[in-house]
């Protein structure tokens, strides 16, 4: 996985900070920082993320994709 980020919500960005921490910023400043257990919960989740986007992205362009009520 890329070793920096960007979330949804521009311009905030994430940086890993060593073996447990991760930052997350807003115009170059630190807004948060999570340590321990809650810096591995949003890799996590940031992972699960793309990897869900991946797919949609790889269904899109090969046609598999459904939209709402598609059968």
């Amino acid at each position: 996985m890329d070793q920096r980020g960007r979330l949804a919500e521009e311009p905030f960005s994430w940086t890993p900070r060593g073996e447990s921490a991760v930052a997350i910023t807003r115009d170059g400043r630190v807004v948060t920082l999570l340590r321990g257990a809650a810096a591995s919960r949003f890799v996590a989740r940031v992972a699960e993320l793309d990897a869900i986007a991946a797919q949609h992205l790889m269904a899109r362009l090969t046609g598999n994709f459904k939209h709402g009520n598609e059968r």
